[in-house]
């Protein structure tokens, strides 16, 4: 598992920004020129923290194989990983963007993490939805937390949220927020105007489990396939911070998170807390999972 030292005086109160952009398929350079524009908008609102959606250089909707691993890149030495970390190291601030990752002969759907001194790691995504499994191989780095000035980062990508166990094993890790690069796309039954089932989910990760939820996706229809957008940022104990956002326009969201007061909320009242309220003498503490081997 990969983490960073842990800092003791982390701020209590800080800003997060999710950024919905709209990216072309296949057009890099252009969808990483405009991601940082609007990092910098974000920037410029105080926030420390800021997520791009996922697959945010690429676009989504890949012909082949072959024309994912041409648009894939090596992370950190890549293009487009390397000016997101000068990005982060420019502006002082942390960023977790989702990429698509060539490893050897392996692709992933990833998600860079970088901060102020540079790159961080990496987050592999474990639950392929749809056609990502003829493109990707499912993420083998586990769950990550990433322990920064800030607070401690998790990360998880879209489908990733549609597993509780995600949300669960990242707060028990010690997380206090998780970044989600993202790519929602109509569930069936779901309408228009209607509720998104990602957001019950963000909403149903955040309360029971303490976290401060950032979830960030992308605008547009690439190759036929429409995405929802209505990025969200969801405070700890499941209230919307900030959002929805336009369902096809790109925007930037910020919020302001309190930590420490995330941390104290977890005790609901004289009896109950979210997390140690768990019947560990019934199931397994950490749900039977296992720490990844340390990536190359």
């Amino acid at each position: 598992m990969q983490v960073s030292q842990p800092q003791d005086d982390a701020p209590s109160a800080i800003r997060v920004a999710s950024v919905q952009t709209a990216p072309q398929m296949g057009s890099v350079a252009a969808n990483v020129a405009r991601s940082i524009e609007m990092v910098e908008q974000a920037a410029a609102q105080g926030a420390r923290l800021v997520v791009l959606p996922e697959l945010a250089n690429t676009g989504y909707m890949f012909d082949s194989r072959q024309e994912a691993y041409a648009l894939a890149e090596t992370v950190p030495d890549g293009p487009s990983a390397q000016a997101w970390i000068a990005l982060a190291q420019r502006l002082g601030i942390y960023l977790v963007a989702g990429i698509a990752e060539r490893s050897g002969e392996r692709l992933y759907n990833a998600a860079l993490v970088a901060g102020p001194d540079g790159y961080l790691g990496t987050y592999r995504k474990l639950h392929l939805w749809g056609d990502e499994n003829l493109f990707f191989e499912p993420g083998d780095l586990g769950l990550p937390v990433f322990h920064t000035e800030l607070g401690r980062i998790g990360v998880a990508i879209c489908y990733d949220g549609w597993f509780p166990e995600v949300y669960r094993l990242l707060a028990l890790r010690g997380a206090d927020i998780v970044a989600v690069p993202t790519n929602w796309v109509p569930m069936p039954g779901q309408t228009p105007d209607g509720p998104a089932m990602a957001h019950a989910l963000a909403i149903a990760g955040a309360h029971s489990n303490g976290l401060t939820v950032v979830c960030a996706d992308r605008v547009g229809i690439e190759r036929g396939q429409p995405f929802v957008g209505r990025s969200l940022i969801v405070g700890s104990q499941g209230w919307t911070a900030a959002g929805p956002a336009s369902a096809d326009q790109e925007e930037v969201l910020v919020a302001t998170v309190d930590l420490a007061a995330s941390r104290r909320a977890r005790q609901l009242n004289a009896f109950n807390h979210v997390l140690r309220d768990r019947r560990r003498d019934l199931y397994d503490e950490l749900l039977g999972a296992t720490d990844a081997p340390q990536q190359a």
